[in-house]
């Protein structure tokens, strides 16, 4: 019994450390945004000026972001539920070599990634200078987490048989995807969200050399924040940055939830 709680005492110290270890330089640097001189520290007084003068500067940046980011998180879902449907449903070397090309853009570097495509389409002006041509980095990068996670949850259910059962009593196509498909792999699309979400929030690599000065996402602007040589606006940026992630982050976490519901007896007493 003593060795199990010394065991376990160890178990959560290294926790406690790794966790340490992860959160509290993200609070030193929110912590320097509030400050008013960092080389002095909290003595010299907390201030909400550097978060102003972000929010005055650089709040397109961040309504930028969330429209990308949401726009993101659509076509990954139109093109990757039924991707991942498609090699669920067909388990044979030509689906596990196209699981492998899709993996791809994440294998390569962001800025390889970048460069093919402004030799793709870096001829077409007008879309060159868009945020199209933004949204189709991120795609690239992302579409593997959504269809990976919603893989994952169909090959764990007995698919087959469970649409054999639907269409058996009448369910077409359309009826078998909407009621039975779609039901089945919602944890795994709400987990692919959370990931499309997040990672085209904070893309960098890929986003720098596709950006122009009237498409800069959050990250490039928090790039130039800090190349501004102040700490404290740097550090603002990062602290408007974490407000902005951390409740979307929470709204995924609670909707990936399950909801036990409660059973009422047809008389309608609980």
């Amino acid at each position: 019994m003593r060795r199990k709680r010394v065991l376990f005492g160890l178990q959560l110290a290294f926790t406690l450390c790794v966790c340490a270890f992860l959160i509290v330089p993200v609070v030193l640097s929110m912590l320097a945004g509030l400050t008013v001189n960092y080389l002095i520290g909290l003595e010299s007084g907390l201030t909400f000026r550097w978060v102003i003068e972000v929010w005055h500067g650089y709040r397109n940046t961040i309504f930028a972001s969330v429209g990308l980011s949401i726009a993101c998180l659509a076509v990954t879902l139109v093109l990757g539920v039924p991707t991942a449907y498609a090699l669920a449903k067909r388990q044979n070397n030509l689906t596990r070599a196209v699981e492998e090309l899709l993996v791809m853009p994440v294998a390569v570097p962001g800025l390889a990634t970048a460069m093919a495509l402004i030799v793709t389409y870096g001829a077409s002006g007008g879309f060159r200078t868009s945020w199209g041509f933004i949204l189709v980095g991120h795609v690239l990068f992302t579409l593997p987490f959504m269809v990976r996670s919603v893989l994952a949850v169909l090959m764990a259910i007995d698919l087959k048989t469970l649409e054999e059962g639907a269409a058996s009593l009448g369910a077409s196509f359309w009826q078998r995807f909407r009621h039975i498909v779609l039901p089945n792999c919602r944890n795994g699309i709400l987990a692919g969200s959370l990931m499309v979400v997040t990672l085209s929030m904070g893309e960098f690599n890929m986003t720098w050399l596709l950006h122009t000065p009237f498409t800069k996402t959050l990250p490039v602007g928090l790039a130039d924040a800090y190349a501004s040589l102040r700490l404290e606006v740097g550090s603002a940026y990062t602290l408007v940055f974490f407000l902005m992630i951390i409740p979307l982050l929470l709204a995924l976490q609670y909707l990936a939830t399950p909801k036990v519901q409660r059973f009422v007896p047809e008389d309608g007493n609980a």
